[in-house]
């Protein structure tokens, strides 16, 4: 039976005969059904028609669907002497990306910033002998493949190695997740934020929402809470959910200046 994947978020579901009937994800109202309605595709039909690309993000290696599929995220590959930790994740696991990670030293483990970013958690654990997949508990509810390795982490943060941590920032999700590198950019620190703080289009500002898609914005409680969290970390970079979407130099200045810009625009 086929494993299948979400047209329009990407997430992937366990296998079964036929399609699921709907998304968790898309059915939110942080996502969307499709306006075609509801589809999903096999991995076997993934495999034919999608490949998957790799590239440096600013210094870090990423991969990304070609065709771009579903919400068109790439993952990045924190590398450490140990293995990688792959940040957030792709729809899709095929045999050149799983060898091209081997290049870089493997998978110790995987991190998600939110179910938006899910994809195909499972096949890549699976890819590299279990490695844990941690994704906060609090949004357990829209975890679409139940999967033994996956890391239901709870409370504010946790450590994957001494240089890497996971920090729970909620506002976009409940156990919505950004994560520090210590020795990223150059040493100088990196914050990785997906779309919990969402790089702009000038690449000097980042903004917040609760549903991107549907025009939601965070209050200012959520945004508040937010820059509480990301406050003790120091980052000179920081990296968003898609190619180039990132500050490259005096992130966290850029971070504290955007969020009193837009706690004062939606006073």
């Amino acid at each position: 039976m086929p494993l299948w994947t979400c047209s329009q978020c990407g997430a992937q579901f366990p296998e079964t005969a036929a399609p699921p009937a709907a998304c968790t994800i898309c059915e939110d109202e942080r996502q969307f059904v499709n306006w075609e309605g509801q589809s999903f595709l096999s991995r076997e039909q993934m495999l034919r028609d999608h490949r998957l690309i790799w590239c440096d993000d600013l210094g870090v290696p990423g991969l990304q669907l070609e065709p771009r599929f579903a919400i068109g995220q790439r993952a990045l590959l924190l590398c450490e002497a140990d293995g990688c930790v792959m940040w957030d994740c792709v729809p899709l696991a095929t045999d050149a990306a799983i060898a091209y990670v081997r290049s870089l030293g493997g998978l110790k483990a995987i991190a998600v910033s939110h179910p938006h970013f899910y994809g195909a958690v499972a096949d890549w654990s699976e890819a590299f002998g279990g490695a844990p997949i941690y994704l906060h508990g609090d949004d357990r509810a829209f975890v679409t493949r139940p999967h033994a390795s996956i890391v239901p982490w709870s409370g504010e943060s946790v450590q994957l190695s001494a240089d890497i941590a996971l920090h729970r920032t909620g506002g976009h999700f409940p156990g919505a997740t950004v994560l520090h590198w210590k020795k990223g950019a150059d040493g100088q620190g990196a914050l990785f934020v997906g779309d919990i703080a969402m790089v702009a289009m000038d690449r000097r500002h980042v903004s917040f929402m609760y549903s991107y898609p549907n025009y939601i914005p965070l209050g200012p409680a959520a945004v508040r809470r937010i820059a509480e969290v990301v406050a003790p970390l120091a980052f000179d970079r920081i990296y968003g959910g898609w190619w180039d979407r990132n500050i490259g130099s005096d992130a966290k200045g850029a971070f504290n200046v955007s969020v009193q810009r837009y706690l004062a625009a939606i006073a």
